[in-house]
């Protein structure tokens, strides 16, 4: 890497890291699947009574806290008992007996199947609307600094899973010698300490973020006790417990097998019929153990996977039992492909000399990458069709929105590596130029020591190519020697001059292998295209993290049409009103109840019911009706309904002009004398 190509480098990533950032500040609440599709009472109900209990509906089955649903009378006060219910997908509490006529504010705070706080509230009056002193304000689960922090949390966890499995099986599958190399160590165990310590943040995160959203309960024990209790708090915790098994994997791949692998690539070096065996037996021993390693690796990564795919979409909705599976193959081929890239960068801007990335491993991780965007174009269809269902949810909603965003990045991603593979292509044909090996020469002339390897380019195939990194090695290794019989004897003289020597030759040797490393055009253009590689894979995983934190198309559709058909059978259902009535004579107390179906705009049929106090029925000489929408100055409309059968009066074809809030009066006289007028509002159409 050049001299300048690291502060680019450095800035680049700070500014993918910057715009991932933003998109995940700019993400609303997480909600996802479950939605409130009906209550009872609806939303803006006006009822006669008060009801025993409060009813919600979800589009799917949720969780509930203590304090999950309440209800709260005009001034503020909890007009429940706390004590909510469910069955299904509906859930209940119940009210306070004699509650008084006003408007009631219903608060919901619950947890989707897959793990989102679901959130909201109403209103329906008992009586008649009045004023109320309840403010609900934005609900805070699921946002605020903890919901960005829990958010940043997730991105994290995801990226540190990519990296320890992905940059693991690069090396394992396509670089072995790799195992050995300190930038790729340093890489891979970033991975697990950045998983572990997101996975640590987010099971402290949980319950402020699906409760009350404020940064102060992230460590009550009281609500970290209750998410153990929880589908997703026992996916972290078993989270938790993999990547001890992983920490295992890790120190033998870069410890026992690592060792293995360098002390192979020293024995080859020996000669002799004992060295041969011995190198055999070494390399079959090898082999048993990257098997063993690949296989318990394969493990550890489905288990990390699932932990996400048991507890967050593919868990619930459409065919789970076929989605989970999907969802861990699909993560397998992210981190593969991903995982292995940002590995791959690694190797080519810190690979040292002495361990040279060689052509083979880059043709491997290409074959690896190419399986790997075919797994993910067959699981992405399918999650696709599974979340989205319809070119409407595609196009109209926030989720299918994000996954048009995903499909054109991960498609960009697709042509950039058809880029990197055509690079991947021409490394095995290139020859070192002359100027190379002139500065070579001129480097260990200066005082490079020794005789290091030659550069990737060098040592890759052809004839020329090896003899002429034979002469770059051998002019370079006599000047290396020259300068170094120098420093000894001055190092006999002063020790101080000779350290200053050694640290000479130790940053011009660093610059020698940067020169030669650079020198090749097509390495070059390879860790250019692997760079912009890595850039849109920073962004790719900053929108999938949004994604899976958005409600599905498909579920925000159905809940919207199920939504509307309960509106809809609830505006078109019969209303029914009970109105005590004194008329002051004798005999003269008593209910009378109107019947309207089906309650809406146009021909409706009216029946009118009159009993005594204790409930049995009694005919009086005259019941009328009228309706009167005073808010646009319609009505009076007289209604004089026939008399059926005792304390039973119908009328059919009552024309309800228009939608709206309808006082109806009813006017019941007992005697030729005494009568009274009693009415009540109801919302029709």
């Amino acid at each position: 890497m050049t001299q300048t190509a690291a502060p680019r480098v450095r800035s680049l990533v700070l500014l993918l890291l910057a715009v991932a950032a933003a998109l995940l500040a700019g993400a609303a609440p997480a909600s996802a699947h479950a939605a409130l599709t009906g209550s009872d009472p609806r939303q803006g109900a006006v009822v006669d009574k008060a009801p025993e209990q409060v009813s919600l509906t979800f589009s799917e089955t949720v969780s509930l806290s203590d304090d999950s649903l309440r209800v709260l009378g005009p001034k503020g006060e909890r007009a429940d008992t706390g004590e909510a219910r469910g069955t299904g997908a509906t859930y209940s509490v119940t009210l306070r007996p004699g509650l008084p006529d006003g408007t009631y504010t219903v608060s919901y705070q619950v947890v989707s199947a897959d793990s989102h706080p679901v959130a909201g509230a109403f209103t329906f009056s008992i009586g008649a609307p009045s004023a109320t002193s309840v403010t609900v304000a934005e609900q805070a689960a699921g946002g605020g600094v903890v919901g960005f922090l829990y958010g940043l949390g997730r991105y994290a966890s995801y990226a540190g899973f990519i990296v320890l499995a992905g940059g693991a099986a690069f090396t394992l599958a396509c670089w072995p010698r790799g195992t050995g190399v300190r930038a790729v160590q340093r890489l891979v165990v970033s991975g697990w300490v950045t998983l572990t310590a997101a996975t640590l943040g987010l099971l402290l995160l949980r319950g402020s973020y699906t409760s009350s959203g404020k940064f102060g309960d992230v460590f009550d024990l009281e609500l970290l006790g209750q998410v153990l209790q929880t589908k997703t708090g026992a996916a972290l915790v078993s989270r938790l417990l993999l990547l001890a098994a992983a920490a295992l994997f890790i120190a033998v791949l870069f410890g026992a097998y690592a060792k293995q692998i360098e002390g192979g690539a020293e024995g080859g070096d020996a000669e002799g019929e004992d060295a041969e065996g011995e190198d055999a037996a070494a390399e079959k021993e090898s082999r048993d153990l990257a098997f063993g390693l690949g296989v318990g690796g394969v493990v550890v990564a489905a288990g990390l996977a699932a932990s996400w795919a048991m507890a967050e979409h593919a868990s619930t909705g459409l065919q789970p039992g076929i989605a989970m599976p999907v969802d861990v193959v699909h993560l397998l081929a992210v981190a593969a492909w991903l995982g292995g890239l940002v590995t791959l960068l690694v190797a080519l801007y810190r690979a040292p000399a002495g361990t040279p990335l060689d052509a083979t491993a880059v043709r491997r991780f290409s074959r690896v990458a190419f399986g790997s965007v075919l797994v993910l174009a067959a699981t992405g269809l399918y999650q696709s069709w599974r979340q989205v269902g319809s070119w409407s949810a595609l196009t109209g909603t926030r989720y299918g929105q994000l996954l048009c965003v995903k499909v054109a990045l991960v498609v960009l991603l697709v042509g950039v590596a058809w880029i990197s593979r055509r690079w991947t292509g021409r490394l095995t044909d290139t020859a070192v130029p002359d100027a190379v090996a002139s500065d070579a020469a001129a480097a260990g002339g200066a005082g490079a020591a020794g005789t290091e390897g030659a550069p990737d380019a060098v040592e890759t195939d052809g004839a020329t190519r090896d003899g002429r990194a034979e002469r770059v090695a051998a002019r370079a290794g006599g000047a290396g020697t020259a300068a170094a019989e120098a420093g000894s004897e001055t190092s006999e003289a002063d020790p101080e001059r000779a350290a200053q020597l050694a640290r000479q030759r130790a940053a011009v040797d660093a610059a020698r292998q940067k020169r030669l490393r650079d020198a090749d055009p097509n390495r070059s253009g390879l860790r250019r295209s692997v760079l912009a590689e890595a850039g849109v894979a920073v962004v790719l995983l900053a929108v999938t993290t949004v994604l899976t934190s958005t409600e599905p198309g498909r579920t925000e559709e159905e809940a919207k049409a199920a939504a509307a058909a309960s509106s809809s059978a609830s505006a078109t259902g019969t209303v029914t009103l009970d109105m005590p009535f004194d008329t002051g004579g004798e005999d003269g107390k008593g209910v009378v109840r109107i019947d309207l179906d089906p309650a809406r705009t146009g021909a409706n049929d009216m029946h009118v019911y009159v009993t005594r106090p204790d409930g049995r029925v009694f005919d009086v000489p005259e019941v009328k009706v009228a309706f009167t929408l005073e808010s646009q100055d319609i009505g009076p409309l007289p209604v004089v309904p026939d008399h059926i059968t005792t304390g039973h009066w119908s009328a059919s074809g009552v024309q309800i002009p228009m939608a709206g809030e309808w006082k109806i009066a009813v006017t019941v006289r007992t005697s030729d004398i005494d009568q009274v007028t009693v009415d009540k509002n109801a919302q029709i159409g």
